[in-house]
């Protein structure tokens, strides 16, 4: 198992992909999880005005991503006394590959009525069990999943948990953004409705909406997709840690025959 997605180089803002970061489309290229984690640390570690937490992350997919030396800048591009939003590139083959616009909020001790509906509550997480069965991605092979229903290999709506079993970054520990931006873009592979032998299903897009700041090393995604014959979909989806419903999600999807 390879000991993290990234390992930093010398220089601060550079990191080199490892063979965990490859997805199911081409032996060659990253799924889309570990660059928008890796866009979420960089939004993260941006400096900020105030204290405060990112509660929307809506990553661009220019075009693949190479498993490559990866460069990642972030800025700030409006703040405020309440908001702030942050840009952030991703670099690989001498190109923009991926971006992402990120809002921060500031943090703050609410005194909330008793009436505030209290969080959906997660999926049940499945005890260990026999492997799950899932598509050829070596970024899946470094995740413990436990099905919650349905099945990779079998079409329509699916729920899963995801636990990440090695860092994003070399000698860091995953922040729970971090971890949960990583499962939210495999919710078009989850809730697939086409075989993957036969079809291709990308997203262009990933927009997460953040409920509840995620706790825990464990993230449950529940997904489904619906297609349209004009060949484009939408996988939608919602994610959850053991104590209930942290995010939305959302897949913009280019579908075409192989």
């Amino acid at each position: 198992m390879e000991q993290a997605f990234y390992i930093p180089t010398s220089e601060p803002d550079v990191f080199t992909s490892t063979r965990a970061t490859v997805g199911p489309w081409d032996p060659t290229l990253q799924h889309g999880g570990p660059p928008s984690a890796l866009l979420a640390r960089a939004a993260e570690t941006t400096p900020a005005a105030w204290p405060g937490t990112l509660v929307r992350m809506a990553v661009e997919i220019l075009g693949p991503v190479p498993q490559a030396e990866v460069t990642v800048r972030s800025t700030v591009t409006r703040t405020g006394r309440s908001v702030e939003l942050i840009e952030a590139e991703l670099i690989a083959g001498g190109r923009t590959a991926a971006t992402a616009r990120a809002w921060r909020i500031r943090a703050d001790e609410l005194n909330l009525p008793d009436t505030v509906p209290v969080n959906e509550p997660a999926p049940a997480l499945p005890p260990a069990g026999d492997p799950v069965q899932v598509f050829g991605a070596p970024f899946l092979q470094v995740m413990e999943l436990r099905a919650a229903e349905g099945s990779w290999l079998e079409p329509g709506a699916a729920s899963c948990w995801f636990r990440q079993q090695i860092p994003l970054v070399a000698g860091e520990e995953p922040t729970g953004l971090q971890r949960l931006m990583a499962v939210a873009d495999c919710g078009n592979g989850l809730s697939n409705v086409l075989p993957l032998e036969g079809w291709m299903f990308i997203n262009p897009d990933l927009t997460v909406h953040l409920e509840r700041y995620p706790a825990g090393e464990w993230i449950c995604l529940d997904a489904a997709t619906a297609i349209d014959p004009h060949g484009f979909g939408l996988a939608r989806s919602t994610l959850y840690d053991v104590d209930g419903a942290v995010a939305r999600g959302a897949q913009s999807l280019f579908v075409t025959a192989r």
